[in-house]
């Protein structure tokens, strides 16, 4: 994704210049010269999923030939914000949906990882929000995502665990009356096995 934030970078630089000054930097050395403007410029990389729906990633829709067969993509790597702290986590995400009418384009999941992670968050969050978009946009009839990423607000401070992975999951499945019976097939346990592998 190389869409940018519509962010206020002059504001953002001014800021950051003011944050250097308050941790006793000399923002004068050669070194900082333009880094505020460099942060301005990368975070309107960093938050570039602000006000984006990741559902609106997944425009390749196909209906041919679909069978109600899982689709398991793995390792897709990611990397978020923290809103804590304002430090990076970051990891790999798998997702199973089972298919009812529709398949989607694989790309497009992960197209809408990256505009769900890119933007404040929190791992829990961005877990469901992956596994509603697809749930949404796909309508299969069982979809499930699991996360595992280090957060380096827990690595590099506070208790300085390097290392580390937080593992967070989401299951939906599809209520809707003509594909309850067939999601029924499937539990939530099923589907987090399928990711376990």
């Amino acid at each position: 994704m190389t869409t940018a934030a519509k962010i206020n970078q002059p504001a953002v630089a001014l800021a950051i210049g003011t944050v250097l000054k308050y941790i006793d930097e000399d923002s004068e050395r050669e070194g900082l010269w333009n880094t505020p403007d460099r942060v301005a410029e990368m975070y309107g990389e960093l938050f570039a999923g602000v006000g984006r729906d990741p559902a609106d990633e997944i425009d390749a829709i196909f209906s041919e030939d679909v069978t109600p067969d899982p689709v398991i993509v793995r390792d897709i790597p990611f990397y978020s914000m923290c809103e804590h702290h304002l430090l990076p986590f970051f990891g790999h995400a798998r997702l199973v949906y089972v298919p009812h009418r529709h398949i989607a384009g694989i790309s497009k999941i992960a197209r809408a990882l990256d505009v769900a992670a890119r933007r404040l968050q929190v791992q829990e969050r961005l877990t469901a929000q992956l596994a509603d978009a697809v749930l949404g946009r796909v309508q299969p009839l069982a979809v499930a995502c699991r996360l595992e990423a280090e957060h380096l607000c827990m690595s590099m401070r506070g208790v300085r665990k390097p290392g580390h992975r937080v593992i967070t999951t989401a299951a939906r499945m599809n209520t809707a009356a003509e594909t309850a019976d067939c999601a029924a097939a499937y539990s939530r346990r099923d589907l987090l096995d399928m990711l376990a592998v």
